[in-house]
């Protein structure tokens, strides 16, 4: 029998798992384009979010960019594949947050698939579409939004 169905909850002051936060926003932008993003109650988004701002460069492929960030996650359960429109994700393998409006090289019939699965971490509030026509070399930012 696997001994994670037996866990009590955390007792009150246990500092090993610090509380995730809900209704965080931040705002991502690649050159003059800006897009509002939400935060998801995930171990990822907290990293993330504990991290900010970040600054780098883009990367693009297909209709999605990528861009490298100084923070580490491993892989979450729920770790995605295909992009939905909205998704903003972790690449937990190369520490990078990768987003896609549309089809990738490796995508198939209307899908946006990834290079490996990612840790989905926020969901965009306004149409990614607006980085299309991003050129790499892009400056971005990812700040917080109070």
């Amino acid at each position: 029998m696997p001994t994670n169905l037996l866990r009590r909850p955390p007792k009150p002051g246990n500092k090993r798992a610090p509380p995730i936060a809900t209704e965080r926003f931040a705002e991502l932008r690649v050159g003059k384009a800006v897009v509002r993003i939400s935060l998801l109650p995930t171990r990822t988004a907290e990293t993330i979010w504990r991290a900010l701002p970040l600054y780098a460069i883009a990367e693009t492929w297909g209709d999605s960019i990528h861009f490298e960030v100084p923070v580490k996650a491993g892989r979450e359960r729920g770790a995605k594949l295909n992009a939905a429109p909205d998704d903003i994700l972790f690449w937990a393998d190369d520490d990078r947050v990768v987003f896609a409006w549309g089809p990738t090289p490796i995508s198939r019939d209307h899908e946006r698939r990834l290079m490996r699965p990612c840790n989905v971490w926020a969901r965009a509030l306004d149409p990614l579409d607006r980085f299309a026509g991003t050129v790499p070399g892009a400056k971005i930012s990812l700040t917080a939004v109070s």
